[in-house]
């Protein structure tokens, strides 16, 4: 086995454990790094790759949220397991959209609309978006009049306002992933559907979708990360079996590189979660809109230059 190509799994991994949790398209930044790190592999294992190394960063989300998804846990009473199952069917119902949409457009989508400068647009786009909506929300928080008062404060002081992002999410209709509804995880599942299109982003679609219909930072960023077990691990069973239809085998260099790049995107999406997870407590998705930004711009220019 030719250890450079393990070395680029490696690479082609650490980036998609970075970029699967952040909102800045990992499929993007997969199709990108791919122009300029290449795997000496067939076609047909590249486009399965490109999908089936997500089931590292899956996994994942599974162990971090092991507790809060485990319907049998015995730390849980009975309301906790019912919210369990409901959180799931919810998660599931939000998955129907991008299933219904997705599948049958998958092979058109990844033939028509993989090139750079469709990539570009899409992070541009997504990345203008989230600087508006957080802006749009931050502002109507900073209109809210000062909390008044309480007995906890000392005579004559003013209490500290808190800043117009935490005000934002203070002011959501839906503070926790527990209090997502029915329709709620429905509108989120249909801007699921807008991440067919490289370069928007599966977690940007979402978080979008979740803010505008009146989610809390954190309550999204953990929906989002439940949403992506069935559509990821469907998505990955969909890519295998194509695979091997083909009449493909996977050799036993194949599966080394295959198997390096899921446990490197395994390691990194635990840390990027808990991070992400962390971040969205006291920061908006501001920087990521604008790294979106910066990043479309330069693959634009880039492209433009080298023809």
């Amino acid at each position: 086995m030719n250890f450079i190509e393990l070395v680029k799994a490696a690479v082609f991994g650490l980036v998609e454990g970075v970029t699967e949790w952040l909102p800045i398209s990992s499929t993007g930044h997969m199709l990108l790094l791919n122009q300029f790190l290449t795997l000496d592999v067939s076609e047909d294992f590249w486009n399965m790759f490109l999908v089936v190394i997500q089931l590292g960063a899956i996994l994942a989300v599974c162990v971090v949220f092991f507790g809060k998804l485990n319907p049998f846990s015995p730390r849980k009473g009975k309301a906790g397991r019912r919210a369990t199952w409901s959180l799931w069917a919810k998660t599931i119902v939000a998955c129907v959209p991008a299933a219904a949409v997705g599948i049958p457009i998958d092979d058109w989508m990844e033939e028509h609309l993989g090139s750079p400068f469709v990539i570009a647009a899409a992070l541009i786009v997504y990345g203008v978006a989230f600087i508006v909506i957080e802006t749009v929300r931050e502002r109507r928080a900073a209109a809210l009049p000062v909390p008044s008062p309480g007995r906890h404060f000392a005579a004559g002081a003013e209490p500290e306002r808190p800043s117009s992002t935490e005000l934002a999410d203070a002011e959501a209709r839906i503070q926790t992933v527990d209090d997502i509804d029915w329709k709620t995880a429905l509108g989120i599942g249909l801007f699921q559907v807008l991440s067919i299109v490289p370069g928007t982003s599966r977690s940007g679609s979402t978080i979008i979708g979740g803010l505008i219909l009146g989610c809390s930072r954190t309550a999204v960023a953990e929906f989002t990360f439940f949403l992506a077990i069935p559509v990821m691990f469907g998505a990955s069973a969909l890519r295998l079996v194509k695979f091997f239809l083909a009449g493909n085998a996977l050799s036993s260099p194949e599966a080394a590189v295959l198997g390096v790049g899921c446990g490197v995107a395994f390691v990194v999406s635990v840390a990027v979660i808990r991070f992400l997870m962390g971040f969205v407590r006291k920061h908006d998705f501001k920087p990521f809109g604008w790294y979106r930004i910066v990043l479309g711009a330069a693959v634009i220019a880039w492209f433009a230059l080298v023809g």
